[in-house]
Order: C-alpha cells, then structure tokens, then sequence
C-alpha cells in the first residue's frame, strides 16, 4: 500500500500554493507530502500529529512543517473546521538565495522545520494577518508576503519544536494502516486496549505491528496511547473543577499511582501541581496550550 503523498496544485500563474481548506476538506489522514507547509487554523480544534509529537490545536495556532514529515489534525467532535494552508518546495528559494550570507539563518529555519515548528504568541498574530492575505495577493507580492512569514521566524528564532525526531526520507509510512490505527486509537484512548486488540485492527501480529509502528512514529505505541491520554488530561485539569482521581480514570488510566508516574514522566510535573500551574501561570510557568511548559519566570 503506497502512502497519501499530497501534490501540490499550481496554476499557470503560482509557485506555490496557498488555500483555505474547510470541513470537510480540512480533515486529511496522517500523510506526507515533499512540500513545506505553513498551516494557520482559522477554526475548530482537536488533536495535531506531526511526527512522534501529539498536542492540541485551536484557531490562531501556526504550524511550519518540513518535507516528507509525516502529520495529520484530527478535530474534536463534529465541530466545524477550517485553515489556510501554504505549501511550497524548496527549490522556490534556489540555492543561490539560501548560499548568500543573509540567507543562513533561512537556512536554518528550514532544517529546524525538519522536526515541525509551532509559532509563538510573541508574533502570532502579526503573522496571521500576512498568511491569511496570501490567498488572494497576487504576483511578485505573495513571494514578499511569503518571505515576510518565514523571516519572522528565521530572524527571532523564537518557535517550539515538536517531532523529537527528523523524518527518515528513505522511508514511506503506509498511510491506510496508520490512519486506521490513529482513528481507532482517538475513538478508544479512554477505554482499555490491548496491543492484540489495536493490531488486530490493520491485521498484524502483535509483533510486527509494534515493529511497524515503532518505525512509522518513532515511538512504541505504549508511549503514544499514555501520550494523549495525558494531554487529554491536562485538558480536563485545565478547563474543568474535576478532581485528579476522576480526571486520571476519565483519562482511560486504571490506576492514581500510575497516572502520576505516567503524568510525571510526560510533563515533569505532578498534575495536582499542572493545575495550579495552568489556573495561576503568572505564579511560576507560562504554559502554552499544547500543554508543553515552555519557560520558568
């Protein structure tokens, strides 16, 4: 089975792409494509996958994606949905551009782009504004605009890094079998599955699907279902007056001790702790809603 690899789709006039893409055409399955993207939500929310990493998304957030790193956002519920979407090869730039001197830090952007970037509030809005008229600019002034996007980026260094990993550019996920089992797995984290239960979905033994996962993601698929059922977690510490031990067995944990240890290990933080955290971030923390703390004040 060959993966999803997107095209771009230019016209006579274009050298890159750049879209607002609405439910139903906003919902892609986890793929990869040779393009850069830049992606503004414009509305909805859910859950973002861009390598091994797993987050929320919601309208303002920007994400720069690098080149056959494999992602896929998959709202919340029935909710509307909707981004602008830029896409671009590298080869817009031309290698003498990226060789010139005031071209190192582009150069640097794009490789950092290789693990996908999400952009801070600090420029987020100014940035915004600049992706959403790039639908509709025309000629030599969406190549400014274009410009202007990443060289706020290159020039503040100032983003989040997701994907721990950089994508394996010699090797293609099956895209069938991994959206089977991110569906599968979004439907069904707050229950108990079993690995014989999950492989039973794409067909596999239990054996070649730990293997076969564990290549596509980068990360066993333990480590990804106690993932998100963390951030699911944080999410219901944040927004709800829910006590730890419902939000732990609401979460699809068994047990409080090991919904600390797991909470623990993902966050560096309890998550009595996360909570005065997230309801009080002057206090201590500033915590972006991916529910990653950034930086201690």
């Amino acid at each position: 089975m060959k993966p999803l690899i997107e095209k771009l789709t230019l016209s006579e006039n274009t050298s890159f792409v750049a879209r607002t893409y609405r439910t139903p055409h906003f919902e892609v399955p986890w793929h990869q494509h040779h393009e850069y993207e830049l992606i503004l939500i414009l509305e909805g929310g859910g859950t973002a996958f861009v390598g091994d990493y797993i987050g929320d998304f919601k309208p303002g957030d920007i994400f720069f994606l690098g080149s056959n790193l494999p992602h896929t956002f998959q709202k919340s519920g029935d909710m509307i949905t909707s981004a602008v979407v830029v896409q671009f090869l590298d080869s817009l730039w031309g290698n003498e551009l990226l060789n010139l001197p005031e071209g190192v830090y582009m150069k640097n952007l794009l490789l950092a782009a290789a693990q996908g970037l999400k952009i801070p509030e600090s420029y987020r809005e100014k940035m915004a504004d600049i992706i959403q008229g790039l639908e509709n600019q025309q000629r030599f002034g969406r190549i400014i605009s274009l410009f202007q996007c990443l060289n706020m980026m290159a020039e503040s260094g100032d983003y989040i890094t997701l994907s721990s990993q950089t994508p394996d550019a010699n090797y293609r996920i099956k895209q069938a079998e991994i959206d089977l089992i991110l569906q599968y797995t979004n439907r069904n984290f707050r229950n108990k599955i079993s690995l014989r239960e999950v492989s039973a979905v794409v067909n596999m033994s239990v054996a070649a699907f730990c293997k076969y996962f564990r290549r596509s993601t980068k990360k066993t698929y333990v480590d990804y279902l106690n993932e998100m059922r963390i951030g699911y977690a944080c999410k219901l510490l944040k927004d709800t007056n829910s006590s730890v031990i419902e939000i732990c067995f609401e979460s699809g944990f068994n047990t409080l001790a090991n919904f600390n240890k797991q909470f623990l290990k993902y966050k560096s933080i309890t998550p009595s702790a996360f909570r005065k955290k997230v309801k009080h971030p002057s206090t201590h923390f500033a915590v972006d809603y991916d529910y990653r703390i950034l930086s201690e004040k």
